[in-house]
């Protein structure tokens, strides 16, 4: 058996560079030593994308891409096709999980600043990516085709028709029709399913290999390329990534299924934050619901469009505090990475910023008042002040120095 499996892989070596792409990002890839609590949420958003492929699979062999039978579509997959309750929650429960990771992974590169040299493009490709999660996050709020994904579309893609000179043409090219129709069904389905998935692939791809041509960073910040063993090469502070971060990750992967588990299988609504109640309602466009809010990962932005009573001001200020994350391996000027050696000045600005976009989170889902408008506006302050004023806080912080191997 041992000679009929090494001729095989032989075999397929000889046509296809299978072992060398094994040792090439796993068994010869070395990787910090002193990796942490933080860094699991990468590999379990690459756990997460793929729940959502297979599912997303699945349910779209029974889907109904029709603006009559879209909705009745989604229940009969909810009723009648065995399992497919699981296959539906686990698709929407895996969104909101995707993005939970998501804002964790880029959370610990801002506390480690793993977007710093050599690793820009890695974060512009990671930037990307995030990009297009919100795009087929969006594309698929409305193929329930129930009321709050109906109308939540209608806002979002009626933003369009704040931008000068083309901006009515585009929103009518998005929606495929005056309104949103049929057509616009068609076509969400289309990105949703196809389109943005083979984008987002490719990006996943890059988003590997740009890390594993520049190495990973660490909660040192210190760059392990630097130290290495004269006669092998290999970095002192280096261990191969399989089998110890493998064995590691599987851990990290059975503690998230219980987690994702219970939710799925006991709050898969989420007390309307996964799930808007509004939503198991069919789509009607002569009922406006009382209170439109997008889904919770969209909200901090929602809140800052909000906060910002002029609405084209307010589509550019949302674009911008998206597109701003983009400057991050520019802006940060301070002479350390890790926030283990920066200063107290940056410390307090990174725990404004997470206060302020946790509560612009919140507002983004409230019925707004007065009084809420007020502190999304406070907290929106607070969001672009953390970014337009990062190149003078973090070179003027006073920093610790920083140990020459991994600690």
């Amino acid at each position: 058996m041992s000679k009929i499996l090494t001729a095989s892989l032989d075999w397929v070596d000889t046509r296809f560079p299978l072992s060398k792409l094994w040792n090439e990002h796993l068994a010869e890839y070395y990787a910090p030593k002193n990796f942490n609590f933080w860094y699991y949420f990468g590999s379990l958003a690459l756990l997460v994308l793929v729940i959502q492929i297979i599912t997303g699979i699945l349910l779209a062999t029974n889907y109904k891409p029709d603006a009559g039978m879209a909705f009745a579509s989604v229940e009969y997959i909810m009723r009648d096709v065995e399992y497919g309750w699981l296959i539906r929650y686990l698709h929407s429960t895996g969104a909101s999980f995707f993005f939970i990771m998501v804002y964790l992974h880029m959370f610990r590169a801002m506390l480690y600043g793993s977007y710093r040299k050599p690793r820009e493009l890695l974060w512009i490709l990671g930037m990307f990516i995030y990009l297009c999660l919100m795009a087929e996050a969006f594309l698929g709020y409305l193929l329930p085709w129930g009321q709050m994904s109906f109308w939540g579309a209608q806002v979002i893609i009626s933003l369009f028709g704040a931008i000068p000179v083309f901006g009515e043409e585009l929103a009518i090219w998005v929606r495929g029709d005056y309104v949103i129709a049929d057509a616009t069904l068609n076509r969400f389905f289309v990105y949703h399913v196809v389109s943005v998935p083979l984008i987002l692939l490719v990006l996943v791809v890059m988003h590997i290999m740009a890390l594993h041509q520049v190495g990973s960073n660490n909660p040192d910040g210190i760059e392990i390329k630097k130290n290495k063993d004269p006669k092998t090469g290999i970095p002192l502070d280096g261990i191969p990534f399989h089998p110890y971060y493998t064995v590691k990750d599987i851990v990290g992967v059975a503690v998230f299924l219980i987690f994702f588990s219970a939710v799925v299988f006991y709050a898969p609504e989420m007390w309307g934050y996964f799930l808007e109640a509004n939503n198991f309602f069919p789509a009607d466009p002569m009922k406006t619901p009382e209170h439109i809010a997008p889904l919770w990962f969209f909200t901090p932005f929602y809140a800052i469009l909000r906060a910002i009573p002029d609405k084209l001001t307010g589509v550019i200020a949302m674009g911008a505090s998206i597109m701003v994350w983009f400057l991050l391996p520019w802006i940060d000027r301070s002479p350390v990475k890790s926030i283990r050696y920066k200063g107290g000045i940056f410390k307090f600005a990174l725990l404004l910023f997470v206060i302020s976009f946790l509560g612009l989170c919140y507002l983004g889902m409230e019925t707004p008042t007065p009084t809420k408008t007020l502190f999304a506006q406070i907290f929106s302050f607070i969001y672009f002040a953390f970014f337009i004023l990062m190149p003078w806080y973090s070179k003027w912080d006073n920093t610790k120095p920083v140990p020459e191997r991994v600690t």
